[in-house]
């Protein structure tokens, strides 16, 4: 069975390009907001990691990782935000609000895949330690 990957992104080229880089390996889902994300997620859907922009209309990137963070039913799937911005304190916020990584944009889709699969890595080496 294939990992899943949500993509979050309000750039119809970048979730184009996310699709089709990963959709060989992986089920990709795309959505091109924040709010539609949460609604996704809260319905039961449970990607193995999640690509989010950080600017985005109805809610933005700092916004969901809060929500998906404080509702505790989410915290084990890896988050990596995209940004065209570059400085430092938005970085910072993300990694302080509990993101995984944090990606410029434009990215090179190969940097892209091989940051997904040392957090699944991670992420599965973290469960099997656990027990689960």
């Amino acid at each position: 069975m294939k990992k899943k990957i949500l993509a979050i992104d309000d750039e119809k080229s970048i979730r184009f390009i996310i699709e089709n880089t990963f959709n060989k390996d992986f089920e990709v889902t795309s959505i091109s907001n924040g709010m539609d994300a949460l609604f996704y997620l809260q319905t039961g859907n449970l990607p193995d990691v999640i690509i989010c922009d950080v600017e985005m209309p109805v809610l933005n990137g700092f916004e969901f990782i809060r929500r998906i963070r404080e509702s505790g039913f989410f915290d084990e799937i890896p988050l990596i935000m995209l940004s065209g911005k570059e400085e430092s304190a938005d970085k910072i916020k993300c990694f302080e609000m509990g993101a995984d990584d944090y990606v410029l944009k434009p990215f090179n889709p190969k940097e892209l895949i091989a940051r997904i699969k040392r957090r699944m890595e991670f992420k599965e080496l973290y469960s099997q330690r656990r027990g689960n």
